[in-house]
C-alpha cells in the first residue's frame, strides 16, 4: 500500500517535468529478468534545480527520490550527500520512490546501490540543488575528482594528469583553481584553469594531495574534497 501512496505523490510532483521519451528499463525478455546492473536514476534530475519538494519551510522540504526498479534487487540503498556540509546519509528501502526531508538552497549528490550475489551494483551519481526561496544564482556543484582516484598508487613517473568534472545549474562556470602539493590541505598553485585537466610535475616516492575550486560568472565558488595519491619509487 505504501508503494501506491508514494507513487501517487511522486506522479503529482513530477508530471510537469517527467521525460516522456523515457521507455523505462531494458528487460531481458528471454530470461524475464532486468539486466544485472545498477538501477537508472529518475528524479531529482541530474545537474538541475529541484523545485518539487512538498511541505516546504524556509529551510527544508521533502523530496521524493525515484529510480527505475530492478527485479534483481531485494533492497536498495539510497545515499545522499550534502555537498555543503559533507554529511552523508543512507536509507535502505524495498521501494523505488523514497521521501527524504532535506535542506533548501543546498547542493546534494545522490546514488542508489543494491546487492546481487555478494556484489554491489551502483547507479550513476547525480548532483542537484534543492531550491531555496529568493535565490537567483546558485554556486557551482563541487567538482567531481576523476583521476587519480582517491588513494591511488601510481607507477614511478615525473608527471601526472589530474582530471575532474564540473557542473552548474546556471551553466556559467568560468574557470577552476587547483590546490596541489605534499601538504594537506594543499596550497593554491594554479588559478583560472578553463580546461578540466592539467598535468603536474611529481617526484617518485611521494604522496600528493589535490583539490579543485570551481568558479562561476556570478562570483560564486565551491570546493571539492581533497584527494590523495602516491607515486612509487
Amino acid at each position: 500500500m505504501k508503494k501506491i501512496v508514494y507513487t501517487l505523490f511522486a506522479l503529482m510532483l513530477l508530471v510537469a517535468c517527467k521525460d516522456t521519451t523515457d521507455d523505462g528499463p531494458i528487460v531481458n525478455e528471454d530470461a524475464g529478468q532486468d539486466p544485472i546492473e545498477g538501477v537508472r536514476l529518475v528524479f531529482p534530475f541530474e545537474d538541475t534545480l529541484c523545485n518539487e519538494g512538498i511541505n516546504p519551510t524556509p529551510t527544508e522540504s521533502t523530496v521524493f527520490f525515484e529510480w527505475d526498479p530492478n527485479n534483481n534487487a531485494q533492497v536498495y540503498t539510497l545515499t545522499i550527500e550534502n555537498l555543503a556540509s559533507g554529511n552523508t546519509v543512507q536509507y535502505e528501502t524495498e521501494d523505488f520512490i523514497f521521501p527524504v526531508t532535506i535542506e533548501r538552497a543546498v547542493a546534494f549528490r545522490w546514488f542508489v546501490t543494491y546487492n546481487f550475489q555478494g556484489e554491489t551494483k551502483e547507479s550513476a551519481v547525480w548532483n542537484f540543488y534543492n531550491a531555496g526561496p529568493g535565490i537567483q544564482s546558485y554556486p557551482p556543484f563541487s567538482a567531481e575528482l576523476i583521476a587519480p582516484s582517491m588513494a591511488q598508487i601510481i607507477p614511478t613517473t615525473t608527471s601526472v594528469v589530474l582530471e575532474w568534472v564540473g557542473s552548474d545549474v546556471d551553466g556559467d562556470i568560468v574557470s577552476y583553481d587547483l590546490h596541489f602539493g605534499t601538504d594537506n590541505p594543499p596550497e593554491l598553485v594554479t588559478t583560472d584553469i578553463t580546461a578540466t585537466q592539467i598535468a603536474v610535475t611529481v617526484v617518485p616516492g611521494t604522496i600528493y594531495y589535490w583539490q579543485i575550486v570551481t568558479k562561476d560568472a556570478e562570483g560564486n565558488s565551491s570546493e571539492s574534497g581533497v584527494f590523495q595519491f602516491r607515486v612509487l619509487d
